[in-house]
């Protein structure tokens, strides 16, 4: 494995907290770069602004630690970016500031990225690309499961803000010849919000719908992330990042009949597999999940 330099945007936030620990564990330096610190043993903080161009061109020209002043050989190089700052989710700041935030800034992070030769760069992209999410009223998705060659379709600012993403990345991938790759992020699950949630979900499956059922555990996530920096050589890519079943104890194909009885399937689902195919992070990048749900949550 190749320890590498990471600069991470958006540390702090929900996934983000979880995802670095993980890639610290794999022996890699990574700097959060975000508006508040991550207060966690062996991070280096840089406090910036990703809607500022100038200010994600110093971060990736920085020092991560005064410990990298000692050699005396200059400002080391980032060996990757992982992009995961943004606004969230919608009905946190006007429509307009979600968009704006979230494709200005991503624009701003690949552009420095590329133009100062770091050559893998992971992005941060969202199952609500799919349409479904954050609709407005009951949608039905065009077929199932929803894999990355759907034509995605949101009606909303953040989850169209994340298909802008995309296509940045796309565009800087073609003209660079980089790697970059974009991560569809299922509903993030933190280790404490399984006891918390889940039984709620089991009594109440219907409240799932919008998240066509998926989740993605903080810590896979993780893994996800480090399988992306060790894969080289893909181009531009676009991952679904969620566990292997949904967060239901209803077989995927009585999900499929109670609660998108409309919707075509376009092929054969295992028992639990996921509505929100993984398939392709399984076959492509090895992705072996390690935090099903039923490791922490009881149910008949």
């Amino acid at each position: 494995m190749n320890k590498k330099r990471i600069l991470f945007t958006g540390g702090s936030g929900k996934a983000g907290k979880h995802v670095i620990p993980y890639l610290l564990d794999q022996g890699h330096r990574v700097m959060n770069v975000d508006l508040v610190s991550l207060d966690y043993p062996g991070v280096d903080n840089l406090i910036a602004d990703i809607t500022d161009s100038g200010q994600m061109f110093n971060a990736m020209r920085s020092y991560a630690g005064l410990d990298e002043l000692e050699p005396g050989n200059g400002v080391p190089t980032f060996d990757a970016v992982v992009h995961f700052a943004a606004v969230p989710r919608i009905l946190i700041n006007p429509d307009n500031e979600t968009f704006r935030v979230n494709t200005i800034g991503t624009y701003n992070v690949i552009e420095a990225a590329v133009k100062l030769g770091i050559r893998k760069i992971i992005i941060a992209s969202s199952e609500t690309t799919y349409g479904i999410c954050f609709s407005d009223g009951q949608t039905d998705p065009k077929v199932l499961p929803l894999e990355e060659d759907y034509d995605v379709d949101p009606m909303d600012s953040y989850g169209l803000s994340k298909v802008v993403n995309e296509k940045t990345a796309q565009g800087f991938q073609r003209r660079s010849g980089f790697d970059i790759y974009a991560l569809r992020i299922g509903n993030v699950i933190e280790p404490h919000e399984y006891a918390e949630l889940f039984p709620y979900y089991f009594k109440n499956p219907e409240v799932r719908r919008r998240n066509a059922f998926c989740y993605i555990d903080a810590r896979d996530l993780g893994q996800i992330v480090h399988l992306c920096l060790e894969k080289d050589g893909l181009g531009y890519q676009v991952f679904n990042a969620g566990n292997d079943n949904n967060s239901a104890v209803i077989p995927s194909m009585e999900l499929v009949e109670r609660f998108f009885p409309n919707v075509p399937i376009s092929r054969e689902l295992g028992e639990h597999e996921a509505l929100f195919s993984n398939r392709k992070i399984r076959e492509v990048l090895g992705f072996k999940e390690e935090h099903n749900w039923r490791k922490y949550v009881e149910w008949d």
